[in-house]
């Protein structure tokens, strides 16, 4: 397979396979409004993602650690890129633990902002907020969706053994588009590196990634993106269209049909991936409860998965309720959670990268 399509004018309709409804519905709604009550920012809202509606029903949904500028800056990605100096907020893994248990959601996944300004990049506070949540719902699943930590395998390590259910890191692009689309910190060898560290510590890690096509790649040197994250170990991949952000970001440079997104996902299965989510609207974290309880909880059983993935959420809802009907359940606001002793928390001063 290859590409020979010429990129699409600026001007250009997009193709009727990327039209989507606008969500909607009571339990989008209600999520919608408890997200803005408890002050948790997530990306499905933030990156626009054409998902929201389906995943927020199935009760999924991508929070963002560590505030909202990015100390890398990659052509894709409409993230803020600056130097954050420091900032952290020692409170965030607990508030947003708490957060989130009161949610009536089965599985979260919480990604990160690139934070090289700080001197294990942010791992310790991933780590920390994942632990609180399992504590406070030991029923939700976690997806930890990360950056490289500029290839320190002792910060990756500190986050897998958090155990999150399935840790994810996103290649991208395929390996020649990389100086060209990614920050120039990143890489196709680090990022295959920190994948294949997290198999190699304990196989029994799901571990994930993330391809974006119509950007400027083939469809072999997809194939040859696929063959090589296969042979890191990754268990899931998704496979979605690129989108521009903007006129700053990189250019669209063709859309990539239904059919070939078919074909991206009938090769994945057949190197060996536990599951494969490959279609124009596919984003990294697409339907990720569904995602793992077809792949790793009931793998060829689709009855029985649809059937779990309605208990699951019938049991996360049911969880939801019993927090936030607790009265000794502890702090529900920003505010609440600032009069809490914080002698527990790593000091934020420990966290930051001290000038050589």
């Amino acid at each position: 397979m290859s590409s020979s399509s010429s990129p699409p004018s600026r001007f250009a309709p997009k193709p009727p396979w990327l039209k989507v409804r606008a969500p909607g519905g009571e339990t989008y709604v209600h999520l919608k409004e408890t997200f803005r009550e408890l002050d948790l920012h997530t990306v499905c809202e933030e990156a626009r993602c054409p998902n929201v509606g389906e995943c927020w029903t199935e009760g999924t949904a991508t929070v963002m650690l560590l505030g909202d500028v990015c100390t890398r800056g990659c052509r894709f990605c409409a993230v803020t890129t600056g130097n954050p100096r420091g900032a952290v907020d020692g409170r965030e893994p607990e508030h947003v633990a708490r957060a989130i248990a009161r949610l009536g959601l089965q599985y979260v996944v919480m990604t990160m902002v690139d934070r090289d300004d700080l001197l294990d990049g942010g791992a310790s506070h991933v780590a920390r907020t994942v632990t609180r949540l399992r504590e406070l719902r030991p029923d939700i699943l976690i997806e930890t969706l990360l950056g490289d930590f500029g290839g320190h395998m002792d910060y990756v390590d500190v986050t897998a053994d958090a155990r999150p259910h399935v840790w994810a890191h996103n290649i991208e692009v395929v390996k020649r588009l990389q100086r060209s689309i990614r920050d120039v910190r990143c890489s196709y060898e680090t990022s295959l590196g920190v994948l294949k560290r997290v198999k190699d510590r304990d196989s029994s890690h799901v571990t994930k990634s993330s391809i974006m096509v119509g950007i400027g790649e083939t469809d072999d040197e997809v194939l040859e993106t696929l063959a090589d994250l296969r042979k890191a170990g990754v268990d899931i991949v998704t496979l979605g269209q690129y989108l521009r952000p903007s006129q700053k970001h990189a250019a669209v440079d063709r859309y990539v049909t239904p059919e070939t997104f078919e074909s991206y996902a009938v090769a994945a299965r057949a190197m060996g991936f536990a599951y494969v989510a490959s279609g124009p609207l596919v984003r990294s974290s697409y339907k990720a409860a569904e995602v793992f309880v077809r792949s790793i909880l009931r793998p060829g059983d689709p009855a029985g998965a649809d059937a779990l993935i309605k208990e699951r959420l019938a049991e996360a809802q049911r969880a939801a309720r019993a927090m936030g009907g607790d009265a000794n359940a502890g702090p529900r606001t920003t505010s609440e959670l600032a009069s809490m002793s914080t002698a527990s928390l790593l000091p934020v001063s420990s966290l930051l990268r001290r000038p050589s």
